[in-house]
């Protein structure tokens, strides 16, 4: 079985269940729990913001990871970094000046991440992998969950880890969106360590427990 951390996204969980569907995570061998931030603008939808991330910690001992979909992320590390998140992710595409993002976000207890969408070359985050924790290639557009994954991703999780070796680094890659078990092992295959999914684990059609598993097995 090919090794990966499967972080479950609550942007598609049922919250009128969250804290059972966390649960069942957890206690289903879940390895973090992924929190989507969009602010509306950087991306048109709206979703979580401290109280969720605040909600959330107090469910689950398991690593929590914030994925900021947002314009000037900068303004929220403190509360978010407060409210108990074990990693921070901005975008590249969001910081006109990432270096000096990623300056700031050192200044608080967490890992530090940069996220790529589809339409941005992996080249571009080549001179900043050795101040950073983890990558997170978006293989689907940012905004929405249940989209299709776009297979050029795969490409690009491969020349990212060729890079990442080269440089004599460990930096870790996540891949988010349409990540499902048909699209697991390829993905880790190319490199991927670390994968989000959304509703191949929360789910009206299955149970947490059993989408977990054939997240797992898909692997095999």
């Amino acid at each position: 079985m090919t090794e990966f951390r499967l972080y479950p996204s609550i942007l598609s969980a049922d919250f009128s269940q969250l804290e059972k569907q966390i649960h069942d995570a957890e206690t289903c061998g879940a390895d973090g729990i992924h929190v989507d931030v969009m602010d509306g603008h950087f991306v048109p939808s709206i979703t979580f913001g401290t109280p969720i991330i605040k909600a959330v910690r107090s469910l689950s001992y398991l690593p929590l990871d914030i994925h900021m979909m947002t314009m000037h992320p900068e303004n929220h590390f403190f509360e978010f970094a407060i409210a108990g998140a074990d990693s921070i992710t901005v975008h590249y595409e969001a910081c006109p000046t990432l270096a000096d993002t990623l300056v700031e976000l050192d200044k608080f207890d967490v890992m530090k991440c940069v996220a790529v969408n589809p339409s941005t070359p992996i080249e571009k985050i080549f001179g900043i992998l050795h101040t950073v924790d983890r990558i997170l290639i978006m293989s689907v557009e940012p905004g929405a969950g249940g989209q299709i994954f776009i297979p050029e991703s795969l490409k690009k999780i491969q020349t990212l880890s060729k890079e990442i070796k080269s440089q004599g680094l460990s930096t870790s890659i996540q891949v988010d969106g349409g990540i499902n078990p048909d699209t697991t092992l390829a993905a880790v295959r190319s490199g991927a360590n670390i994968l989000v999914a959304g509703s191949a684990v929360f789910n009206d059609n299955f149970s947490v427990c059993d989408g977990i598993s054939k997240m797992r097995n898909s692997s095999s």
